[in-house]
């Protein structure tokens, strides 16, 4: 296992910057989630980390050995980086055995070093070793391109997208058996993504970029339940954001007068509340709440998304409750909002 420490990382194509500055982290055995949308240049910081591009400025350190920095480029084949691009790209033209042994030393890969090991590591029987890589599944070649990241024992195992092509069951699969196989060989390693519930679900930490500079780099349930921006908010899950006035520890909107999940500045603020915490209110608390019309609902069949429209205001805010709970459009509801919310400062005009 090896940690990764990059300080101010910078990149830059025919003039257009790129990345701005990075400074991040990955202690190591961890599973880093990158995440940001298209643009953001998460694949840039992964090639650069890799060596495949050479940074502009800045320093990149692999378990304290200096990669990148002021007049030092180690070449990508010397940073004992596994990768696992975005297709998988196995050979076609070679064995499921071959494909993993491809980077090794002849010597090893005459005597398929570890194969029988790698393949169970990643969850695939021993057979699949003759097998031709045309045979096997979207995820099981995935799979196959993991074990050959991991078969040299590399320092960190960077992973660009690798589940975006697989159809949601087998990604679903794909993901576990994975993260899986990072975790018994105890892998330092970067997973770039742009879908939340997978950097959430995966990350043992999340980093988020955004415009090629990083906006938050924390644990995913304090991203989720305390993202630095209500731009971040949004990004990261479904947010209702509401106008309030922050009294002390507590916070005056249209959903009531709510408890904030940290300090925040008095005055005018833009108070976020996630849709799960938007309940409804029935049995003993039916009295309690604020009146609201059920304005649009999507169903998903495991939950929906319920639009509620404020009685007295021009506020729609949105709720998730379980799919058997959905009620009827035009119904009159009364909701209360559970839990803790974030306040973000209002910017003055």
């Amino acid at each position: 296992m090896s940690d990764l420490r990059i300080s101010g990382l910078t990149k830059s194509f025919d003039g257009h910057a790129v990345l701005h500055g990075i400074d991040l982290s990955v202690a190591a055995g961890t599973l880093l989630a990158l995440l940001g949308p298209s643009g953001s240049g998460k694949t840039t910081l992964l090639r650069v980390l890799c060596g495949f591009e050479r940074a502009d400025g800045g320093t990149v350190e692999i378990d304290g050995r200096l990669v990148a920095g002021d007049g030092v480029h180690v070449r990508s084949e010397a940073r004992r980086i596994g990768y696992v691009p975005q297709e998988g790209a196995v050979f076609p033209h070679l064995s499921v055995a071959q494909n993993i042994v491809f980077g090794l030393p002849r010597a090893q890969r005459r005597a398929r070093h570890r194969v029988d090991e790698l393949l169970e590591l990643v969850g695939l029987p021993a057979s699949y070793g003759d097998r031709p890589p045309q045979a096997l599944s979207g995820g099981q070649q995935q799979r196959v391109a993991l074990a050959r990241a991991l078969a040299p024992a590399p320092s960190l195992v960077m992973l660009d997208e690798p589940f975006s092509s697989l159809d949601t069951a087998l990604r679903i699969e794909t993901r576990e058996a994975v993260t899986s196989a990072l975790a018994a060989a105890g892998a330092t390693a970067v997973l770039v993504t742009h879908d939340q519930s997978e950097a959430l679900s995966l990350g043992h930490a999340v980093a988020v970029l955004s415009n090629g500079s990083l906006v938050q780099t924390d644990t995913p349930e304090a991203l989720y339940r305390r993202p630095a921006t209500p731009e971040l908010a949004t990004f990261i899950g479904d947010a209702v954001l509401l106008p309030g006035v922050v009294h002390g520890d507590r916070v005056q909107c249209e959903m009531g007068r709510l408890t904030l999940g940290r300090a925040a500045h008095a005055g005018l603020v833009d108070v976020m509340i996630r849709p799960e915490q938007i309940r409804f209110c029935s049995g003993t608390d039916i009295d309690q709440g604020h009146e609201a019309t059920v304005d649009n609902l999507t169903f998903y069949g495991h939950d929906a998304t319920v639009g509620l429209r404020l009685v007295n205001s021009a506020s729609v805010v949105s709720a998730r409750v379980a799919g058997h709970l959905s009620p009827r459009i035009g119904e009159r509801v009364r909701v209360r909002v559970e839990g803790e919310v974030i306040a973000y400062s209002r910017v003055k005009e």
